[in-house]
């Protein structure tokens, strides 16, 4: 980061009087690690305190809420107005359907993100080109006044579908982002998204098969007799005791359910709990699919019964009436009585996956006799070229062994669990816009927006855009560059000012992304402001966390809800925008008129702020995903067409029956394997032979944390490289390669283990992009979207950034 205007306070002043000095240089041992209570020492690695009993010492409670899928208590130990040491939740019995909700190592080194020297702590405005870093700092007043004047320019001149609020998940909170939409909302709105960088082609593609997207709750595996894992690596994204991976871990020590996982890498879940490990090609699940479910129909392991009552598509006689004899169910697809002529035999599928044959017939043979059995996918396999084809693939093994429905089984999505009885936020009333895009295309409405149409790039709401995107507002989001796929492609959007005019961005560092504000603001973390955040896959216990600043606020930090606050004035709606509530207010209203009414149980807004924590228990025990419809279809429908699970969509087809596909793209009505543009098969392997997927890392989520040096010092960045695809390329464990190919390149440290399949590389996402960018653009900080693809999915139009081909040698 360059500022050209010198802050008012030093860093060094700041190191020296927030006790901080030492911070940087502090071991990699447990208490540094994890922030654990300080010892007697003043100079111990948690931040001691040289006599406790001298000074007053309050215990604030807060949270870790990154996306990480998990929301973890924290308890901060603030003396002076500092914090100075972390522990996590010690409330509660700590059993199964009662545990106490622990924080993992990156929430218990949450005070070295609060004390970082590297916060931002004054608002600037750019100085220099776009993605140089080059800013000065500048008032409250001039920043709230060219947010306010740059905001209605583009509203006069453009109008509100060319204002964006971008996708964001740096700050996971239900009372934070939403005065953002509030505001945007008030003013005309802006052009809506739809889709997430997560989960957006299983969002989209399940409905097809269910009419939703929905899961049994991942601690249902207490019932299970097996327990299949198709790219679900919890125990590395979703570690803490508060989310799925604990909960999961007692229902496994209850149920003792055979696990399998099916991974390109032996992942730490599958270290931790799998009793086999099947090595896959990336992108190829559907295909192993595919054979299981010729070696259940042709040896008649199928559910019969299950599937003629609940399904459409199957056979020719559970197919709709006037599709009839034309082989186009799923059993004609399988047995290669379809168009294709190919049966989907074991031996067919292990030139794909690279599974032997035999471990497919096993596979098959093993889910179809276990019963009940759990089929579940993590979103790594759906976030790929062909994502929407794989997620309905895999759930297709619970649809033909008949485990929809039913304790110990799932439908073979991703993880679900029980929620409180409602989701309060706060009221931003309905966004006037009525056009929208998926997420992951922003970068092509700010290029071409007024090119992009509904049948080839997925607008909805009207036949094309109108106007491109000409102002973004980013709280809390690293989607610009760092998250987002190919940075030197978005790099080049957004450094053509002529484009996208003008970027408003709030954070707490100078992350990647806010190298391209217009102006920069200082955030205040979600601990550092009121705050209630509320469960999310969290098995069969619900749960809310209250908490209060922790501390004042430090430097010219301050809260979203304060500026916007602030703009409104400008703007002329101060009194319409805040309605005379603070922050506080507002917290205590979207409580008591939104989570109250719905849950009797609930203690009052004073009770909860007091307790800090409220629990609640799913009352049938485990939450099933459409039971309802499995004890009685005929009076509980799924919302198709049918009102039954429909393994031929043609819905799906009738969608996509006037859509403009790019080359390689295919929708297919079955859910069956697609190869996938840039997968193994494509031609272009022949430049970039090695398949390159990314992988959610502990050290990290997302990008949050991708700052806290004891973090990167024990979860070190690498590529992982079988030994076979090393020894070809006379790369040795821990030399530095260069990944590449005609996107970017990555310089990295190699680690070369058995723990991923030869042909594949990967490398955990998230790490923080450092490149030079008006240089040779090589990014030297791990940052695996420097080479990942901008295209999208076919259907969903959503982010593949798992299918990548790249070529790696010796730096």
């Amino acid at each position: 980061m360059t500022i050209t205007k010198e802050h008012s306070l030093s860093r060094r002043t700041f190191m020296k009087g927030s006790a901080l000095a030492g911070l940087g240089a502090a071991a990699v041992g447990t208490a540094g690690l994890f922030g654990c209570a300080p010892a007697a020492d003043s100079g111990a690695a948690g931040g001691g305190l040289a006599d406790t009993a001298a000074v007053e010492e309050k215990v604030c409670w807060g949270h870790c809420s990154v996306n990480c899928e998990t929301r973890c208590a924290l308890r901060f130990h603030v003396v002076d107005d500092e914090v100075k040491w972390v522990e996590t939740d010690n409330t509660g019995n700590d059993e199964y359907g009662d545990h106490q909700l622990r924080a993992c190592q990156r929430g218990r080194t949450i005070r070295r993100w609060l004390n970082h020297p590297d916060r931002l702590n004054v608002p600037m405005k750019r100085v220099g080109k776009r993605g140089e870093g080059k800013f000065e700092e500048i008032s409250w007043d001039e920043a709230i006044e060219t947010i306010a004047s740059e905001y209605q320019r583009i509203l006069d001149t453009y109008g509100p579908e060319s204002v964006y609020v971008q996708y964001a998940s740096g700050v996971n909170a239900g009372n934070i982002g939403g005065f953002l939409n509030r505001l945007v909302n008030m003013n005309g709105g802006c052009l809506g998204r739809y889709g997430s960088y997560s989960s957006a082609q299983i969002s989209q593609a399940l409905p097809f098969l269910y009419g939703g997207r929905a899961a049994n709750g991942n601690s249902d595996v207490a019932n299970s007799k097996l327990v299949v894992l198709f790219g679900d690596n919890s125990c590395e994204t979703k570690m803490s005791g508060a989310g799925p991976t604990y909960h999961y871990m007692q229902g496994l020590e209850k149920s003792g359910a055979k696990v399998i996982v099916v991974d390109p890498r032996y992942t730490d879940t599958a270290a931790v709990h799998a009793d086999q490990w099947i090595a896959i090609r990336p992108g190829t699940d559907a295909a192993l699919v595919d054979a299981c479910a010729y070696v259940m129909i042709t040896e008649d392991l199928v559910d019969h019964d299950f599937l003629s009552t609940y399904c459409i598509g199957y056979d020719d006689a559970t197919m709709p009436e006037e599709l009839r004899g034309t082989g186009a169910s799923y059993v004609d697809y399988i047995t290669g009585k379809g168009a294709d002529a190919t049966p989907k035999t074991p031996e067919w599928a292990a030139a794909i996956t690279l599974v032997p044959a035999a471990t497919i017939e096993a596979l098959a043979r093993e889910i179809a006799m276990a019963k009940p059995c759990a089929i579940y996918q993590g979103k790594g396999p759906q976030r790929r070229g062909n994502g929407e084809q794989t997620a309905r693939a895999i759930c297709m093994l619970a649809v033909l062994t008949g485990n929809v429905g039913i304790n110990g089984g799932n439908t073979g999505s991703d993880l679900d669990g029980y929620y409180m009885p409602a989701w309060f936020s706060v009221p931003a009333e309905d966004n006037p816009v009525e056009v929208s895009i998926a997420s992951f295309t922003w970068t092509d409405a700010v290029d071409h927006g007024e090119q992009m149409t509904a049948v080839r790039d997925g607008v909805r709401g009207a036949d094309k855009l109108s106007v491109p995107i000409k102002m973004i507002w980013n709280y809390a989001g690293n989607c610009m560059t760092n998250q987002h796929g190919d940075i030197n492609h978005a790099h080049e959007v957004l450094s053509d000012e002529s484009k996208c005019e003008f970027i408003v961005l709030w954070d707490t560092f100078m992350t990647d992304s806010a190298k391209y504000a217009d102006i920069l603001l200082p955030d205040l973390m979600a601990v550092e402001q009121p705050n209630i955040i509320q469960s999310e896959y969290a098995g069969n216990m619900a749960y809310y966390i209250a908490g209060d600043a922790i501390t004042s606020p430090k430097f010219e930090r301050r809260t979203l809800y304060s500026v916007l606050t602030d703009v409104a004035d400008r703007l002329g709606q101060k009194d319409a925008f805040t309605e005379g509530l603070d922050e506080m207010g507002w917290l205590r209203r979207i409580y008591e008129e939104q989570a109250l009414p719905d849950d009797p149980d609930a203690p009052t807004f004073d009770e909860m702020m007091e307790q800090h924590i409220y629990k609640k228990q799913c009352p049938e025990g485990e939450h099933v995903a459409f039971k309802d419809f499995r004890d009685d279809p005929e009076a509980n429908p799924l919302e198709t067409p049918s009102g039954k699970i429909e393994i031929y969509s043609q819905a799906l087809m009738d969608t996509v029956a006037d859509w403009e596909l790019a080359e390689g793209d295919l929708i297919h009505p079955l859910p069956v394997y697609c190869p996938e543009v840039e997968g193994y098969a494509d031609p272009l392997a022949e430049k970039y032979p090695l398949q390159l997927t990314g992988f959610h890392f502990k050290g990290r989520t997302h990008s949050s944390y991708g700052c806290i040096e004891v973090l990167k010092a024990a979860n070190p960045q690498e590529l992982w490289m079988n030994p076979l695809d090393a020894e070809e390329r006379s790369i040795a464990d821990g030399d530095t390669v260069r990944a590449t190919n005609d996107r970017g390149t990555v310089e990295i440290v190699v680690k070369v283990t058995p723990r991923i399949i030869p042909g594949t590389v990967a490398m955990g996402q998230g790490a923080w992009h450092d490149a030079d960018m008006s240089g040779d653009k090589v990014d030297r900080g791990g940052c695996i979207n420097t080479l990942t693809s901008h295209r999208p999915s076919p259907y969903a139009k959503a982010n593949p950034q798992h299918t990548n081909l790249v070529e790696v040698a010796r730096a």
